[in-house]
């Protein structure tokens, strides 16, 4: 019985001490990714169902600063000021503009797509891998949500630069996101109007108001 309760003892203990570990490697790519006044990123975004046989690879790229973005991905550019939300529909001559919050839901959006697992997940050290010389350290993150639609998330920690090198996102539907940054900038040189929809450029196009 004494064996049984230490056995179970030091499980608890090593499960702790491994969420402890990748709590304290979060925390610090949080502070790391809090420190820049700018983000530029250029990343591969692949899209993957085996069941549906749906497979889809494409390039994509994403400045950050504070909580405004602008996105370009499949075609499609997004514009967010940290109030308003311009998706920029080139092909379809059309932009659809709503009201978008951080607080609104649990969706992973492009200014949390650094810092989101800091509320609503529990996490643990998962594999490391070595990748051209770099250390990558996963951590997998499960949604406390039990209505969540994801799964799972492995995220990809560069152990040196405490940057995020890959993400990875499985749903319970058998649909995996994988987002692996190509290249990854900070504090550069930013136009003051980056981020501030000029409507002059978009004449021709039908607006869409949402809200």
């Amino acid at each position: 019985m004494k064996k049984g309760i230490y056995i179970v003892f030091m499980v608890l203990s090593i499960s702790i001490a491994n969420a402890q570990s990748a709590k304290s490697l979060l925390d610090e790519v949080s502070q790391k990714v809090k420190s820049y006044k700018n983000i530029t990123i250029n990343f591969k975004y692949t899209l993957s169902n085996p069941v549906e046989k749906i497979s889809q690879e494409t390039r994509g790229d994403v400045i950050l600063q504070g909580n405004a973005y602008t996105l370009n991905l499949m075609g499609v550019h997004q514009l967010f000021d940290g109030k308003k939300l311009h998706v920029i529909i080139p092909e379809d001559e059309e932009i659809n503009i709503s009201t978008q919050s951080d607080d609104d839901d649990n969706s992973i959006t492009p200014s949390k797509m650094l810092t989101f697992y800091e509320d609503g997940y529990t996490y643990a050290m998962d594999v490391e891998q070595n990748v051209q010389g770099r250390k990558i350290q996963y951590v997998k993150l499960i949604p406390i949500d039990s209505k969540s639609e994801l799964k799972e998330i492995l995220l990809g920690i560069d152990k040196q630069t405490k940057h995020i090198y890959k993400m990875i996102q499985m749903q319970h539907n058998g649909t995996s996101v994988t987002i692996t940054v190509n290249n990854f900038k900070t504090n550069q040189p930013l136009s003051k109007t980056l981020f501030v929809f000029d409507a002059s450029k978009y004449t021709d196009y039908y607006i869409n108001r949402l809200d």
